[in-house]
């Protein structure tokens, strides 16, 4: 009786143990898998990154492709301009040779005609200001004089020399006769600009030309009556020195008249004379200053 119960005791207990022994190899490891996964999950994004790079660098290695292309487009054509200057240039170096021993010539040339005009005016000789250089002529003291002959040209002279071939008729007017005002209209702009930084100096020898050179075209100057040879209102001469000084303002124009007129009274040495006169527009009156030029002015070289 007690070994029966001994041995069934045994055998339960050797089933029970199997029984047991095949459950715990049925179990799943999941610290293992929750790894497996996160590694995995790690590669497929490090994966993302590496193919997000090689697709940059594969479009920037493209985009330096297509810059070598231009450059190496850019380098030829260069390099064919290059060589089609240098071609130019060989063909050019004996003109660029002719035209410096032209250039040579035609100033030994210049130069002898200068020595020869020299001589002519310590002769006395009277020539004609077109065809002189007077910056190239070397005379005594350096001096010359432009005058005004009856032939209504312009001569060069040394001072108070008469011409012995007597061309042109007698002088009508010296160019050290003239007015400041004259001696200026006489010049061209580059020449007023060297002779004077004062604008309105300036003006004033170009409204005074505009007087007496029909050439100039824009003449604000109107014919008097009386005692009066010509004026110009002051609002004319405004509108004028904006036509001719453009982008200055109304209110400085304005200023410019004032001073314009003080350098005409200078520089005519008081040949003109300022009058103020009463006008009449759109129904009211008002008061305007004119520049006169008398009948009776003395102007070197203008004849009545």
């Amino acid at each position: 009786m007690s070994t029966h119960s001994e041995h069934v005791t045994s055998t339960d207990i050797a089933t029970d143990t199997d029984t047991c022994t095949a459950t715990d190899t049925t179990t799943p490891d999941e610290p293992t898998t929750h790894s497996l996964a996160t590694e995995l999950e790690s590669l497929r994004n490090r994966l993302k990154t590496l193919e997000s790079t090689l697709e940059q660098k594969t479009a920037r290695i493209e985009h330096l492709e297509r810059e070598l292309d231009r450059s190496r487009t850019e380098s030829e054509r260069l390099e064919n301009r290059i060589t089609e200057l240098e071609e130019t240039r060989a063909l050019i170096a004996p003109i660029e040779a002719r035209l410096d021993a032209h250039e040579k010539k035609l100033t030994a040339n210049k130069d002898r005609v200068s020595e020869l005009q020299a001589r002519e005016l310590e002769k006395g000789a009277h020539l004609l200001e077109s065809h002189v250089d007077p910056s190239t002529i070397d005379v005594t003291d350096g001096r010359l004089e432009r005058i005004t002959k009856d032939d209504g040209a312009q001569y060069v002279r040394l001072p108070e020399s008469d011409d012995p071939l007597e061309r042109g008729g007698d002088v009508a007017v010296a160019h050290g006769d003239l007015l400041p005002v004259q001696q200026l209209a006489r010049m061209d702009d580059e020449m007023r600009r060297a002779t004077t930084s004062a604008l309105p100096v300036r003006l004033a020898a170009k409204l005074w030309k505009a007087r007496t050179d029909p050439g100039v075209g824009d003449n604000p100057w109107k014919q008097g009556c009386k005692n009066v040879r010509e004026y110009v209102t002051a609002s004319d001469m405004k509108h004028w020195i904006r036509r001719q000084e453009t982008g200055i303002s109304d209110t400085y124009a304005k200023k410019l008249v004032s001073r314009t007129i003080d350098a005409l009274l200078d520089l005519s040495r008081n040949r003109l004379a300022i009058r103020r006169t009463s006008q009449r527009k759109n129904g009211l009156e008002y008061t305007e200053r004119r520049v006169l030029l008398p009948a009776d002015a003395a102007i070197p070289g203008e004849r009545l």
